[in-house]
């Protein structure tokens, strides 16, 4: 009774496991499909002029010493800053007539809506990269177990497509987690920089706009 049990036992998991070759291979090559569509967009990030621009802060922020949020609006749109900048800095100096305490909790909520626009952004990449690795031991050993069985039964050819699989599932899920991780390294650099500069801009101009305010009070 216990060693039917047990062949039961045995004969499902394996069923289980051997159901699981497929969606794992598919999944697999949707990373590596994946993979190759960010590494186009980083590229393409890399190469044109939005990576290019580097924005000076310093003078950003000195541009906006003394003037009204009409004029600071002006210079918000002729500058070189990226298109979100502006948008984010835009809205909050349209919204200029808020109480000090009201207009800082909507800076901090821009900030938040920034940030997790480009968590999105990253987390694209860091799924693949944990999960590639995972993925590919899975559809390396998933096959060992029936290229065994044929080595014990001297079928050498079931053995060989087995070992072909699984040598085949690690480099995949190897090169696209490989990928994915440099993308979101050189994205996460990319971005905290991005938001760092955001966020000195954006309390300057909170500070330009409380001046202002006292100023006409």
């Amino acid at each position: 009774m216990t060693v039917s049990m047990l062949t039961l036992l045995r004969d499902t998991m394996h069923t289980i496991s051997s159901a699981l070759l497929i969606p794992t291979i598919i999944i697999l090559l949707l990373f590596m499909a994946l993979a190759v569509v960010e590494l186009g967009g980083l590229l393409a990030e890399a190469l044109t002029d939005r990576r290019k621009v580097k924005i000076n802060v310093p003078e950003m922020v000195e541009k906006f010493q003394g003037k009204n949020a009409g004029k600071i609006m002006e210079e918000i749109e002729k500058s070189r800053l990226f298109r979100r900048q502006k948008a984010v800095l835009g809205e909050l100096s349209r919204h200029s007539n808020l109480p000090a305490a009201s207009l800082r909790a909507l800076a901090r909520r821009l900030l938040a809506g920034e940030e997790l626009h480009y968590v999105k952004i990253t987390n694209r990449t860091d799924l693949v990269a944990r999960l590639g690795p995972m993925l590919g031991l899975m559809a390396t050993l998933i096959p060992l177990g029936p290229g065994m069985i044929a080595l014990g039964q001297g079928d050498t050819k079931t053995l060989a497509d087995s070992l072909l699989t699984a040598f085949d599932a690690t480099v995949s899920g190897l090169a696209a987690a490989g990928v994915a991780f440099v993308i979101s390294r050189l994205r996460k650099r990319w971005y905290e920089d991005y938001l760092s500069s955001l966020e000195a801009m954006m309390e300057s101009l909170l500070e330009v706009l409380a001046r202002e305010r006292g100023v006409e009070e």
